[in-house]
């Protein structure tokens, strides 16, 4: 749903008891800032070493995890974080071909729980149960993709070889004894893949890390990176190209298809049948906008879109623009695309969909939506929810409505994916303007969550006196029509709030995104409960139209994003932000996930560094000093334990202990040799034959032929 009212609140009355939680006090929390305030010392901040090997023998193979990787979701995991860890599945599934998956007994599994701090390992160290924790303050989805992206086989990308090419560590203004956190290592410990050096990479230090003083450590050789590194919104593309070259991956799972309509095969579109107008492509049209959404006319020869002009014509003239053939997997979608609307109120444009089944082999077509009524000169966002099982086509049906129009119906920027669509589309247009406003506060129009909770999301465009250049966030419950049904205090209830990064590809964008979960015991500092009811807990005030309503207290951010950040990517393209929000029932999740059997277990790895907890699956008695050797695997069979031995496809253990290997190459060379030698011994045993048979063959000769000569001699 698009949303593009809202109301600037200069002097907004203060909330009872002035109650307004800054879940990050104010700070912008790095990974590395929270695990020094936990105490901790890891390697590079935020990475637990299973050996003092590790480090040396990262590349290769065997570190890398089975897609899916299977993953585990311990109890003590916060609600919003083990959300926030799923949010972050699909983000995988978005933008790579990796996937996840519920740990089912596989041997080698992700266990996330929390812990003091954030850290992973690196890699799949295959040592069955791998710890990855998420403490206070590590629910933020980029963190969580940071130490995922450890967990995959990732260093930070401060530390590779050519390092010192792109930046200057300023060693007097680190910590004493965390410049171990700077090293550089060679190819042989870490690889870059063949991709280049990366300011942008969530996998960066920030220019503050480990810092003594006010100074940065950090300092980019280009000034204009200085405050983009250490970024923690999303993915870079450099990350998304390594870590897809490191899995070989072709393709992302849920990502579908992204159109800008700059090529003439308008993405494979077609023009259907059966309507009596056309979409035109076109750079440019009288009774349409006067540039594209993807470049907004910056580039020349570039921009185009597709446009259906109702200036002209007979009321009931449609036109059908079809995609290609879709093949859904997951059984839901999400379309999502930039509209442009200046025709008549009653001209309308809908969205069908074409189905194909056996009982249907032409497609047969279902309504969806229909967009109509509110014309306006700029492009707006929209998003569309779908639930098709077969294979299907998308159709944009443009039809001209009753009365006179001077414009029609353009779209661009066309995404598609097997994803979830947000609830709302709050769209703040000409926000640079509005951020220049001293202390105002932009509060989203009343929303609804999908089970009946009334909420408003505020925005504050400019911090405090002492970060004036940070964008805050907070999200309100707020007084509505269900609220004498509702349950109250309001429970799990996890609202997503993000600033939509515009990039046109869906795959490339680094979207800004902040989610809280309502807890029902939290408690407010005068002793109301935070979360009850807002006309027990709020403030009374008044909507522009002169309706009263009740604003609970505020629970967000205030350092959601810098005004650097804001104007680093398409965050405010043309001057408008598009907030993104979403209210979900979250409750289902203080269930414990289901624990399968192990089929196998492993020693627990040994750290070479103080480590918060001591990570690996519990080994059965029996199993204790048994010695498998080379990532053998004891098991118990009969109630006696037992090797099961590592196997590639190229070569595999053998032994009581797995203590022998053997190659591919090994038994082809037994083969080959053990032909050689049968061949040998038939070649002998031939000759001998043969020998034999001659010899016997010339004494039956020689005796033949003195018999003739007997016989002959009586006859003379």
């Amino acid at each position: 749903m698009k949303l593009s009212y809202y109301f600037i609140d200069a002097e907004a009355p203060p909330l009872q008891d002035n109650t307004e939680i800054d879940v990050d006090g104010g700070k912008k929390l790095d990974i590395f800032d929270i695990n020094e305030g936990a105490g901790l010392d890891l390697f590079e901040g935020d990475i637990i070493l299973a050996d003092t090997n590790q480090r040396n023998s990262i590349i290769g193979d065997r570190y890398r995890w089975p897609i899916p990787v299977p993953y585990f979701l311990e109890d003590s995991l916060e609600i919003n974080a083990k959300a926030l860890v799923l949010e972050a599945f699909e983000r995988y599934r978005l933008k790579t071909c990796i996937d996840f998956k519920p740990w089912e007994g596989e041997p080698n599994y992700i266990s996330v729980f929390k812990d003091s701090g954030c850290y992973s390992y690196v890699g799949n160290l295959r040592q069955g149960k791998q710890q990855l924790s998420l403490g206070v303050n590590c629910d933020r989805i980029a963190t969580i993709q940071h130490e995922f992206l450890h967990a995959l086989g990732f260093w930070h990308e401060q530390s590779r070889a050519d390092r010192d090419d792109y930046v200057t560590i300023v060693w007097d203004r680190i910590l004493p004894g965390r410049e171990h956190n700077f090293n550089v290592y060679d190819d042989t410990r870490s690889n870059s893949l063949n991709v280049p050096y990366d300011y942008t990479s969530v996998m960066h230090y920030s220019k503050t890390a480990f810092q003594n003083g006010s100074e940065p450590t950090i300092v980019t050789k280009i000034d204009a990176f200085s405050d983009v590194i250490g970024q923690r919104m999303d993915f870079s593309d450099y990350d998304l190209e390594k870590l897809n070259r490191l899995y070989n991956c072709s393709s992302s799972i849920s990502f579908m298809d992204s159109c800008t309509f700059e090529y003439n095969n308008i993405c494979g579109m077609i023009q259907g049948t059966g309507d009596n107008s056309d979409w035109n492509h076109v750079l440019l049209s009288a009774a349409g906008p006067s540039n594209d959404h993807t470049h907004l006319g910056n580039c020349k020869d570039s921009g185009y879109y597709m446009h259906f002009s109702t200036s002209t014509g007979n009321a009931g003239d449609k036109a059908l623009l079809e995609s290609r053939l879709f093949y859904p997997k997951r059984g839901f979608q999400c379309l999502e695309f930039f509209y442009y609307y200046n025709g008549n109120e009653n001209d309308a444009l809908n969205i069908w969909i074409r189905e194909y089944t056996e009982a249907s082999p032409n497609g047969t077509l279902t309504f969806i939506t229909s967009i109509k009524g509110n014309p306006a000169e700029y492009w707006q966002l929209h998003h569309v929810s779908l639930n098709v099982k077969n294979k299907f086509r998308v159709v944009f049906e443009g039809v001209k409505g009753n009365g006179p129009s001077n414009g029609g119906f353009a779209i661009d920027d066309i995404n598609f994916s097997e994803a979830l669509c947000p609830h709302y589309i709050w769209h703040i247009r000409n926000f640079t303007h509005e951020s220049i406003k001293e202390n105002g506060r932009i509060y989203s129009p009343p929303l609804y969550s999908k089970d009946g909770y009334a909420y408003q999301v505020q925005v504050r465009p400019n911090g405090p006196a002492d970060s004036p250049y940070d964008l805050a966030i907070y999200f309100h419950l707020i007084s509505g029509a269900n609220d004498d049904t509702l349950q109250w205090p309001c429970s799990l209830r996890q609202a997503k709030m993000e600033l939509m990064d515009q990039n046109p590809d869906i795959r490339k964008r680094m979207s800004n995104q902040r989610s809280i979960t309502t807890d029902p015991t939290q408690v407010a500092s005068n002793g109301d409960l935070f979360w009850d009811k807002p006309a027990k807990v709020g403030t009374s005030v008044t909507f522009p139209n002169g309706t009263q309503f009740f604003r609970g207290p505020g629970y967000g951010t205030s350092a959601f994003i810098s005004h650097d950040r804001l104007h680093s990517r398409d965050f405010l393209k043309g001057g408008d932000a598009f907030f993104l929000l979403s209210v979900e029932d979250v409750s289902h999740l203080s269930a414990s996930q289901p624990t399968p059997v192990p089929t196998t277990t492993t020693k627990p790895p040994v750290t070479d560094i103080p480590s918060p907890t001591k990570p690996g699956p519990d080994v059965p008695k029996e199993c204790e000093g048994f010695g498998c050797k080379n990532d053998g695997v004891c098991v118990l069979e009969n109630e006696k334990p037992v090797c099961r031995c590592k196997v590639t496809k190229d070569w595999w253990y053998v032994g009581d202990k797995c203590e022998r290997k053997v190659s591919s190459q090994d038994t082809l060379v037994i083969a080959v040799s053990s032909s050689v030698t049968i061949f040998a011994v038939m070649l002998i045993i031939t000759l001998t034959s043969v020998l034999c048979l001659k010899k016997k063959h010339k004494k039956q000769i020689a005796k033949a032929g003195k018999a003739q000569t007997t016989e002959n001699a009586y006859t003379f």
